[in-house]
């Protein structure tokens, strides 16, 4: 039986996939074809083949980077024919959860080849340098795995670790994060942290490890959710049954972090598109690296559309189960990348009075945002000229902004000065009031349009047109 991973995924969509058949360097040269792709609004997935390792050596590691820049791709992966509709799918996916399955390591590819103590080198994998000013290279897709000592439950989360040496690299959980409150508790016991790094997967697996879950809570059932199958995993070399692993990852890192053992990290290229400061950060002492025969090194673009799809996408999923507990008019949400992460689109469908603002509350309470617009139904929250449209000719700013102050902030937004974590946040609400009396018609100008059979009409003569706009013969 076939099982999701990295490999049926590209095999699947292999047209999506650009190979790049010439020497690229891991130092800028990669990370700035993901930029200029960026800006050309055109998301391949990356393949390089032709690339060294830190050690300097021809890699037999192939690099695979955009891998969920497109979010048409990364809504196929998870089995959605239509990428504005992976809300409440999320939500409700990742909410139920489903058990993993654990299997030997004679079924897990990912330990197929074991190196443990002097023989684990990081310097034998092809990770990036992306930035202009960053130390040196980061691993940016790599899953920290850790548990709560008190209940034994995983937590994952992407978390960006700076290879220093052979076995030895940085590991910066956020303090908010729920990785950096096990670290937390295992320290305050004297004890060193086991923690995991994992690369690479099917793409649905990886958003289902970023579901936004209380703690403590599984992200390993949350990725069985979402695949709609348990999620294979495997003990651990290092760690055994207290840290399980996917089965069908590309590499793992196994180590620890030991109390009181910290290093200066950074700057390093954040989701904001700036440069975060040089932090304190724990230090790992890598133990042990297992990988496929045929691995491949995933590496996310940091700033870039690559990392910003696939964790948007669960943050629509987390802000619809959120507004939809005091607001049952909303349809649908979206995370714009433009925005960051910072930036909420609510779309409602005939809301009731005072409902609007309950659902802006509810999403403004969500840490990472701080500016939402709610619309009504008759609004693309994907089309960014529909949504200026809305705002444009549906608000009046002395009636229709609430600013809430004191609220819980990103420590990545730049705008905050160091130290702050609280931001004031602003909610817009852009739908067309509601009628006082429930059913009566909303007093608002009525939009211009056209009868749907000329629509139709006009996107069939469109249809036949060539690149240039000219009628086909």
């Amino acid at each position: 039986m076939a099982h999701p991973d990295l490999h049926s995924f590209l095999a699947e969509h292999a047209r999506a996939l650009w190979d790049l058949k010439e020497p690229i360097s891991l130092q800028h040269e990669l990370t700035a074809l993901q930029h200029a792709l960026d800006r050309a609004q055109q998301f391949p997935i990356l393949r390089a083949a032709q690339v060294k390792t830190l050690a300097g050596n021809s890699s037999p590691i192939p690099v695979i980077t955009n891998l969920t820049a497109s979010r048409e791709l990364t809504a196929a992966a998870l089995g959605i024919e239509d990428h504005r509709r992976t809300a409440e799918w999320f939500a409700q996916r990742s909410r139920g959860g489903v058990a993993p399955r654990v299997v030997s390591r004679d079924e897990a590819p990912v330990q197929a080849l074991v190196f443990e103590n002097e023989a684990a080198s990081l310097h034998d994998l092809p990770v990036l340098t992306q930035h202009e000013r960053e130390p040196g290279p980061y691993l940016t897709a790599a899953h920290a795995t850790t548990f709560d000592p008190d209940t034994g439950i995983d937590n994952t989360a992407i978390q960006r670790c700076w290879v220093q040496a052979e076995r030895r690299m940085t590991y910066f959980p956020y303090p908010a994060t729920h990785n950096a409150r096990n670290l937390r508790k295992f320290h305050a016991r004297g004890e060193p942290c086991p923690i995991a790094f994992w690369i690479g997967h099917h793409p649905a697996v990886l958003l289902g490890t970023q579901a936004k879950l209380r703690y403590p809570q599984s992200h390993w059932e949350a990725a069985g959710g979402v695949i709609g199958e348990p999620l294979r995993v495997v003990p651990s070399i290092l760690h055994g049954e207290r840290i399980m692993v996917p089965a069908d990852a590309e590499i793992v890192i196994e180590g620890y972090v030991y109390p009181g053992q910290t290093t200066t990290d950074g700057p390093f290229g954040e989701y904001t598109g700036y440069l975060g400061g040089a932090v304190q950060a724990p230090i790992v002492d890598v133990r042990c690296i297992t990988r496929r025969d045929n691995a491949l090194y995933h590496d996310y673009g940091s700033g870039l559309t690559d990392m910003l799809v696939p964790d948007n996408m669960a943050m629509e999923g987390k802000l619809f189960e959120l507004v939809k507990a005091v607001a049952p008019s909303v349809v649908n949400v979206h995370v714009p990348t433009e925005g960051r992460r910072f930036h909420a689109y609510l779309q409602l469908k005939a809301p009731i009075r005072g409902e609007v603002r309950d659902a802006l509350a509810a999403a403004l309470a969500y840490r990472r945002v701080k500016t939402v617009m709610a619309v009504d139904e008759d609004v693309d929250i994907f089309d960014r000229g529909s949504i200026l449209w809305a705002l444009a000719t549906r608000v009046r700013w002395d009636r229709d902004t609430m600013k809430i102050d004191g609220l819980s902030g990103s420590a990545l937004d730049p705008s905050l000065p160091e130290g702050e974590s609280t931001v004031t946040k602003l909610g817009i609400d852009a739908t067309i009031p509601a009628p006082h009396r429930p059913g009566s018609p909303r007093d608002y100008p009525a939009v211009a349009t056209v009868p749907d059979s000329h629509v139709r009409r006009a996107q069939e003569r469109l249809a036949g047109t060539d690149t240039n706009g000219w009628p086909r013969d």
